[in-house]
């Protein structure tokens, strides 16, 4: 699997959860699931709206790169 984001064609039955970084004020904006190809990533205001799935690697990175500090915008 390459490290580019792909729409995901995983089972609905999979555990989502939701970001440690979402608000509890009903603006979540990021659910996780680990699943077969990946970890998926969809917007827990529209679950129905279309999954992405990047490598274990990729994602990896990225929590590397926000735990040192390289975030970018954070949902409203």
């Amino acid at each position: 699997m390459n490290d580019i984001a792909t729409p995901s064609n995983e089972p609905t039955a999979v555990a989502w959860f939701k970001s440690s970084h979402s608000g509890g004020e009903g603006n979540e904006c990021v659910e996780i699931a680990n699943l077969r190809t990946g970890v998926g990533l969809r917007d827990s205001k529209t679950p129905d709206g279309g999954t992405l799935t990047v490598s274990t690697g990729a994602f990896a990175a990225f929590i590397a790169s926000v735990a040192k500090g390289q975030r970018g915008n954070r949902c409203p």
